[in-house]
């Protein structure tokens, strides 16, 4: 018979003995009484410290758009006619969450077709009141819009004027599609996309 060069554990094939589950229960008995007993302490959630968020404050709610016809209107009508908002258009233009309104106006007139200008109204900061902050189109560009819309940060019209001082005020022969998009701290006009004759 060959002994094996590592012996064998004495309790490897001995069946158990009473004395063995007891001394085992006794065991597991006793580290669930203590584990029952140490409690780990109350757990506090803090959020990781970033000093960027502490110091943002709320954002606070976006302002209605205000409205063209509170504001004080730069053209001159006379004393015989009033401006009138023809079209208008909101949305935020320079990025603040705030949204600005665009406004096409023209003189009350019964005769003839009295030019747009086109301006850009905001809320005054202190006030609140709606002000003139931009005026893309002027009176004596002898422009008419047909077409009004701010997307996706930037004014687009749509508008009929003269191909030459010699076309009656009556009949714009021209139309143009142009843009406008706020940037270094001005409006900048972008090129006609169409210009034909209508």
């Amino acid at each position: 018979m060959q002994h094996p060069d590592v012996p064998e554990l004495a309790h490897a094939h001995a069946s158990p003995r009473p004395i063995h589950w007891l001394a085992t229960a006794t065991a597991v008995a006793g580290v669930m009484a203590l584990s029952s007993l140490v409690q780990p302490g109350h757990a506090t959630a803090v959020p990781p410290r970033d000093d960027k968020a502490a110091s943002a404050a709320p954002a606070a709610p976006a302002r209605p758009a205000p409205d063209p016809a509170a504001a004080r209107l730069p053209l001159d009508c006379g004393d015989i006619a009033e401006p009138v908002v023809a079209r208008q258009s909101t949305g935020d233009l320079d990025g603040d969450g705030n949204p600005e309104a665009v406004a096409a106006v023209h003189c009350d007139s019964a005769m003839g077709t009295p030019p747009d200008a086109v301006y850009v109204i905001t809320r005054a900061a202190d006030t609140g009141q709606p002000r003139v902050v931009a005026t893309l189109v002027g009176p004596k560009e002898r422009r008419t819009v047909t077409e009004l819309a701010v997307r996706d940060g930037q004014v687009e019209a749509t508008m009929l004027g003269y191909s030459s001082r010699d076309v009656p005020s009556c009949c714009p022969d021209v139309e143009e599609d142009v843009n406008w998009r706020w940037a270094d701290g001005a409006f900048h006009r972008g090129s006609p996309e169409v210009t034909e004759q209508v």
